[in-house]
């Protein structure tokens, strides 16, 4: 009997694990530690190829995607750049409620940090590739605003942007002549833009649609660089997974590792916020008010309908994929209650380096977006699908400790988070 006794205390201590030397000794259950490693970011598996765009993974095109991605000529007033709302000291983020271009938009500009491993784009998941949403704000007039044709222009008369544009896609088309290809031409709804672009000849417009598509992969090829590093949740579980309980070290604050317990647990946040990039890239009602903030939003109910109907989605005839590589938009809901309302889960990694919050940046801090999930409000059109924490005082603030460990560098060499010069050959 005794030896069972033993045994079955051994057992259990095989089920419970502890790190660092705080004060009260913080141990682990084993399905706690398989949660926390889901979560860690050395879970990330490695980044599978983009089968929509061929030169993803190819470092030509990621090198003149960085050049494209700072340079303000790619917008109709050459003052914008994707970098104007993806700013690399703010996480590739803007710092203000919503994106401001040509125009004022209605959205928040949300990190592009890991997005590499997302089937959706936009908060509303309205394209289904980084190339594709690369595409959207370039001719969108509260954004770069610019037109196609305009773009393919620069890249056909400046030398260095022709050069590289050739070692990766081929011989260019010659777009120089005016007649044929106007300095502004665009299949923009409402802009003298249409006019121009209905005036072409088909296969004209085919061949700058070609040259369109092929800067936003090149973009996309960049992108897909920018991961999140390690943070200090990340070095806590690395040292947990490790059984390190080396003397006075400590990596999280008992206040921080009390929040990181309510999140895994009693918030349930991981039912969304999963994953190595804490999202598990689905789309969600959380109630928003919406008086007074921004106009009325339908989500996901307008953009599953928009992707799947895009020219530039995965099955479309610019793609590189195979048909039966297309599952997310095969398989795509395209109606039903719950998508009224819905937008995408952002990660929370930097979640504290990223703010104003939620898809209209109507939260200006953490402890607005703990106190609306607290009491969790009915939603204003559609169905809320949360339901109040009923979290007291302290366990906001630990919950908010936590969230801040999760801020991290941008994993991506230093080169890539400054403008190249754009007068040289990139």
């Amino acid at each position: 009997m005794g030896r069972i006794v033993f045994n079955l205390a051994f057992a259990a201590a095989l089920f419970l694990w502890d790190v660092g030397t705080a004060p009260a000794k913080q141990t682990w259950s084993a399905e706690e530690v398989r949660i926390l490693r889901s979560l860690w970011i050395g879970n990330l598996p490695r980044l599978s190829k983009d089968p929509s765009n061929a030169v993803g993974s190819n470092p030509k095109a990621a090198k003149l995607g960085h050049r494209l991605f700072f340079d303000k000529r790619f917008s109709g007033n050459g003052t914008i750049a994707c970098a104007t709302c993806h700013q690399p000291d703010r996480r590739f983020t803007d710092g203000i409620p919503v994106a401001k271009g040509m125009g004022k938009t209605t959205r928040n500009s949300p990190t592009i940090i890991g997005t590499a491993h997302s089937p959706w784009f936009f908060w509303d998941g309205r394209t289904d590739s980084q190339w594709s949403q690369a595409l959207k704000p370039m001719e969108a007039r509260d954004e770069q605003g610019g037109a196609r044709t305009g773009y393919a222009k620069i890249v056909y008369t400046d030398p260095s942007y022709r050069k590289a544009y050739e070692e990766i896609f081929g011989v260019m088309a010659d777009v120089s002549d005016s007649e044929r290809f106007p300095p502004q031409a665009a299949p923009i709804d409402g802009t003298a833009s249409l006019k121009a672009w209905k005036d072409m000849s088909a296969a004209d417009r085919k061949t700058i649609t070609g040259i369109f598509v092929n800067i936003g992969k090149a973009i996309a090829a960049y992108e897909r660089l920018i991961m999140p590093g390690p943070s200090r949740f990340d070095e806590y579980v690395d040292a947990l997974l490790k059984s390190d309980n080396t003397p006075g070290k400590q990596i999280l604050t008992d206040a921080e590792i009390a929040g990181l317990r309510l999140f895994i647990n009693s918030g349930k946040c991981i039912q969304c916020h999963n994953g190595p990039l804490l999202t598990n890239n689905d789309f969600h009602n959380t109630g928003l008010p919406i008086e007074n903030k921004t106009p009325k939003d339908e989500g996901r109910m307008q953009g599953a309908p928009a992707v799947r109907n895009s020219e530039f989605n995965c099955l479309g005839r610019y793609s590189n994929a195979g048909n039966k590589e297309c599952a997310e938009l095969e398989f795509i809901k395209l109606e039903g209650p719950d998508l009224l309302g819905a937008f995408k889960t952002p990660t929370l990694r930097n979640v504290g380096l990223t703010a104003p919050y939620m898809h209209d940046g109507q939260f200006s801090t953490l402890d607005e977006v703990l106190s609306h999930y607290n009491q969790a409000p009915d939603a204003p059109i559609g169905i809320t699908d949360i339901v109040p924490l009923t979290f007291t005082p302290e366990q906001l603030d630990q919950l908010r400790r936590f969230l801040l460990t999760l801020d991290s560098p941008v994993n991506v060499a230093l080169e890539f988070l400054s403008p190249p010069n754009v007068s040289a050959s990139p």
